[in-house]
């Protein structure tokens, strides 16, 4: 399968919202995008058309309008993004990630808890089962 092209942030934004609506017309669209972007009518058109173009909606036409559907879940756009981030800035190794994560981020005492729950978690299921 061909690697699809990675979004902007902007686009990101925009597939949010069409997540959200689980499909939209370009003045659906237009109506959600947060004020404080001050994006036109056409912006949001034009980041639709590349976000269909790359493979993340799709559409279909009912009547005059085209209507924007998710071609792929939002889950597997992080996936993807979130790999993509691992192998550029990390060789995609993950524990330098995290250790960037816990020395340079305000951990709060709550997440760090959470992330020891998270963690015991995975280890009991991930634990090889023992043999009589």
């Amino acid at each position: 399968m061909k690697k699809r092209q990675a979004a902007s942030k902007a686009e990101l934004q925009i597939a949010r919202i069409v997540w959200d609506l689980g499909s939209a017309t370009v003045r659906q669209v237009f109506e959600r995008v947060d004020a404080s972007r001050d994006l036109d009518f056409k912006t949001v058109q034009t980041y639709l058309r590349r976000l269909e173009a790359k493979g993340y909606l799709r559409t279909r036409q009912e009547g005059r309008s085209k209507v924007y559907s998710p071609k792929v879940r939002p889950g597997q756009v992080i996936r993807e993004t979130v790999d993509d981030f691992l192998q550029r800035l990390f060789d995609g190794a993950t524990l330098p990630l995290v250790q960037h994560l816990i020395h340079e981020r305000d951990i709060s005492p709550e997440e760090i808890q959470e992330l020891r729950e998270m963690l015991d978690r995975w280890e009991a299921e991930h634990q090889p089962e023992e043999q009589d």
